[in-house]
């Protein structure tokens, strides 16, 4: 799935966390946004974002989590998978 990165400083000893967004819908980014909007909140975005990439929905990463939010509305959308002929 695209997605964009959050990056949560831990506290402490505690490592820094990458959380993965859903990007919000209609966002088309050229690469040089200084904000992308996130799915899961209408106010709130990433500032400064790094570019979309594509993330698998098992993270197998250490310190790398999806946004329960996102996540969620991810699997409530319909797929369209299109069939060979």
């Amino acid at each position: 799935m695209l997605a964009l990165s959050e990056r949560v400083s831990g506290y402490g000893r505690t490592p820094d966390q990458t959380i993965w967004h859903k990007p919000g819908p209609g966002h088309r980014c050229i690469g040089q946004c200084d904000y992308h909007p996130i799915a899961c909140s209408e106010e709130e975005g990433i500032v400064f974002p790094g570019p979309k990439r594509n993330v698998p929905i098992r993270l197998d990463a250490e310190n790398e989590r999806w946004c329960p939010d996102c996540l969620a509305l991810h699997r409530q959308q319909p797929t369209t998978q299109k069939l060979p002929r």
